[in-house]
C-alpha cells in the first residue's frame, strides 16, 4: 500500500482504537478532578467491580448485553456518588495526601472484597466477536465497537457540559469553585452530578473492555497505573490534553508491541512519559508562564 509497511499501519490503526477506550478513562478521572479537585486513585477499581456486574447480569442471570450494559452504567454511577459521600465529602477540606491516602485504602479494600467474594479465578462473557480483514490487516471488532462506544459516550459527555444548565455550573466550579458557592450554586449537588457522572463513564468502560479482557480481581492493574500517566501528562482536570495524552500514549505501546514485546511498549510509555515532565512538567496543555 504505497510504500507504507502493512504491519506498521496496522498497528497504528490499532493504536487510535486503543487510545479511543484510553481516552474515556481518562476523561472519567478528569471529569472528578477538574470539578471536585481530588484525585480518586480507586477510580479503575470501580471499572473492575463493573466488569464482574457485566459478568454476572451476562452470563449468570442471562440478560440481554444492552440490558446488563445500561444496569451497568446506571449501578456504578451509584457507586461513584456514594464513593463521593462516604469517602470524599468528609475530606474535601482535608490536606491532598489525605485524600490520596483514603482514595488509596478503598482501592486495596475493592480489591480485597473482589477476591474474597469472586475468587482469583479469570472470567469472561463468552463472547467471541469476528475479525475484520481489510487489504491484509486484521482488525478487531471488538476494538472498533468499544472505540466507536467510547467516542460517542465522550461525545454525549461534551454536549451535556455545553448545552445543559447543570453542564454550565460544572464548567463554572471547574474554573472557579470558591466563587460558585456566592452565586446560589449548589456546589454539594453539583459535585453529586460529577461523582455520577465519573462512574457511569467508568461503568461506560466496564461494558467496552469486559468485551477484550478477562475479568479478575486484580485487572484495574492492567489500566490504573496508564490512566493516570495519561491525565498527568494531558494536565490534571484537563479533558482535552487528556484526550491528546490517550492517543499519544495508545500509539506509543500499540507500536512498540509491533517491533517489541507488548510489555515493551508499555515500558516505552512510562519512559516517555519521564522526560515529558521535564519538558512540560505541569502537562502538555498547561500554559508556559
Amino acid at each position: 500500500m504505497f510504500g507504507i509497511d502493512i504491519y506498521l499501519l496496522e498497528a497504528l490503526i490499532n493504536g487510535l482504537l486503543l487510545g479511543g477506550v484510553l481516552a474515556l478513562l481518562a476523561l472519567g478521572l478528569n471529569l472528578i478532578f477538574g470539578v471536585i479537585d481530588v484525585v480518586w486513585i480507586c477510580y479503575v477499581e470501580l471499572i473492575m467491580l463493573g466488569m464482574y456486574g457485566m459478568y454476572f447480569m451476562y452470563s449468570v442471570f442471562h440478560l440481554p448485553f444492552v440490558l446488563a450494559a445500561v444496569i451497568c452504567i446506571a449501578g456504578v454511577g451509584g457507586l461513584g456518588m456514594l464513593l463521593h459521600i462516604l469517602v470524599i465529602a468528609p475530606l474535601l477540606g482535608a490536606a491532598p495526601i489525605n485524600q490520596l491516602l483514603a482514595t488509596g485504602g478503598v482501592l486495596f479494600f475493592l480489591q480485597s472484597f473482589a477476591t474474597v467474594a469472586f475468587g482469583i479465578d479469570f472470567r469472561n462473557l463468552g463472547i467471541r466477536l469476528p475479525v475484520l480483514e481489510v487489504s491484509g490487516m486484521y482488525i478487531s471488532y471488538a476494538r472498533l465497537l468499544a472505540c466507536g462506544t467510547a467516542l460517542a459516550g465522550m461525545v454525549v459527555v461534551y454536549l451535556f457540559l455545553a448545552r445543559t444548565y447543570t453542564g454550565a455550573a460544572i464548567r463554572a466550579i471547574a474554573q472557579d469553585r470558591q466563587i460558585m458557592p456566592l452565586m446560589g450554586v449548589d456546589t454539594r449537588r453539583i459535585y453529586l452530578i460529577t461523582s455520577f457522572i465519573g462512574g457511569a463513564l467508568a461503568g461506560l468502560a466496564a461494558c467496552l473492555l469486559v468485551l477484550q479482557y478477562d475479568i479478575h480481581p486484580f485487572i484495574g492493574l492492567t489500566f490504573g497505573p496508564i490512566t493516570f500517566l495519561i491525565c498527568v501528562l494531558g494536565g490534571l482536570g484537563n479533558m482535552i490534553g487528556g484526550f491528546i495524552a490517550a492517543f499519544i500514549f495508545a500509539e506509543i505501546i500499540s507500536v512498540s508491541g509491533l517491533y517489541l514485546d507488548l510489555e515493551w511498549g508499555y515500558v516505552f510509555a512510562f519512559v516517555f512519559f519521564i522526560v515529558m515532565m521535564f519538558i512540560r512538567p505541569r502537562g502538555l496543555m498547561a500554559r508556559r508562564s
